[in-house]
């Protein structure tokens, strides 16, 4: 990979991947006779110096700009609805979502929202509202800014309820970005904590996907090499970043979110709770709870640990070291190690029990998981 070129592919939406890729926005929207994007953002990031600079471009090439960035930490519903109302009231012709896994996630649930009236959980997937989406949605493109989520080559949103902070997903195939501008440069001035707890979601996806019990030999091998590509990028990236590291942590989170398609599993069901309850960023949350997760998968999955740890480099059927070296990384990065350094106590457990065996990603993990299993994770994690 040149790190100084921008290349095209469609995997699973067409890509623009490579340093410089966001400047093609306004021509690409321009020749798809669009010229009223609503920007969906995060306030952080409407702050910071690239974000006015893909703004101030987008006007130079005489496009109207509308910025949206009211959401939480963690979006809720009524997020959504004011970014709907702002669309319709702004009479904006298509929406671009710039940022981490919030922004795209409410950026996604806005485009369903524009054209489908019904109440917005009426879409749950989970409950088969999916069969609700039968309306056009506006051009949708999305411009990732952390290399986690993956969410710009996604058909989904997580959005919670607003009083119980119940996860709710909103899907379909519509919902995919009609393009995606994967730009490495707009990674470059994250802070360190986010890189690395970002990073670590990435790290997250790939080795849950590659461990879900559903057959998907494809998914297997994206996630692998997600993994490769992290263990070769994640710590430069985070500590003293250039071009490479940067561009192969945003390809490793594409990889991710494109293998979970395959199915999530312990360690995400262990996450989510934390940031419904406590507030927690996602990333850290699956930070924490990844060694965990990963020890309690380890018996009968050992050829499976034994392909990570090669792909970790630590060297052949070195399976039984992948958890050690998941500690080693979160130090090295700088994360915490335990819950109680992210304000767990035991107090907590019992509702975040609850929560993790009501979650809907451990169906999918390659051994059954009960509520004593995650009282049992989250005391070992306190």
């Amino acid at each position: 990979m040149d790190v100084h070129q921008v290349y095209g592919f469609n995997f699973p939406a067409p890509i623009r991947f490579g340093p410089g890729a966001s400047k093609e926005l306004a021509d690409y929207l321009k020749s798809h006779a669009l010229s009223r994007p609503l920007l969906v953002t995060d306030g952080t990031v409407s702050q910071l110096p690239f974000f006015k600079a893909v703004q101030q471009n987008l006007v130079q090439k005489g496009l109207s700009v509308f910025v949206f960035n009211e959401m939480h930490k963690n979006p809720v519903k009524s997020d959504v609805l004011k970014g709907g109302e702002a669309y319709d009231a702004t009479d904006r012709d298509c929406i671009v979502g710039i940022g981490g896994g919030v922004a795209l996630d409410v950026a996604r649930a806005l485009a369903l929202r524009i054209h489908h009236k019904r109440d917005l959980f009426d879409y749950d997937d989970l409950i088969g509202g999916d069969k609700y989406v039968t309306e056009k949605v506006p051009h949708f493109v999305t411009i990732p800014t952390t290399a986690g989520t993956g969410s710009e080559v996604g058909r989904s949103a997580i959005i919670s309820e607003d009083e119980s902070k119940k996860k709710r997903i909103l899907f379909s195939p519509k919902l995919m970005a009609k393009i995606v501008f994967a730009d490495p440069l707009l990674t470059m001035e994250l802070p360190p904590f986010v890189t690395a707890a970002t990073g670590m979601d990435a790290l997250t996806h790939n080795m849950e996907a590659y461990l879900a019990k559903n057959f998907h030999p494809m998914c297997d091998g994206i996630a692998l090499e997600g993994i490769r590509l992290i263990a070769d990028s994640l710590e430069v990236a985070t500590h003293n970043p250039d071009v490479a590291s940067r561009s192969k942590m945003l390809l490793a989170s594409l990889m991710g979110a494109v293998a979970f398609q395959k199915g999530l599993g312990v360690v995400h069901s262990l996450a989510h709770p934390l940031s419904s309850l406590l507030d927690t960023h996602h990333g850290l949350a699956n930070a924490v709870n990844l060694p965990y997760g990963m020890q309690f998968n380890y018996e009968g999955c050992e050829d499976r640990f034994d392909k990570m740890a090669e792909a970790f480099g630590l060297g052949n059927k070195q399976g039984n070291r992948v958890v050690e070296h998941l500690f080693e990384m979160n130090d090295a990065l700088k994360l915490p190690i335990k819950l109680s350094d992210i304000g767990v106590s035991q107090e907590h457990i019992p509702q975040l029990s609850d929560l993790a065996e009501a979650d809907f990603c451990h169906p999918n993990n390659p051994k059954p998981v009960t509520k004593k299993d995650f009282k049992s994770l989250y005391t070992e994690a306190l």
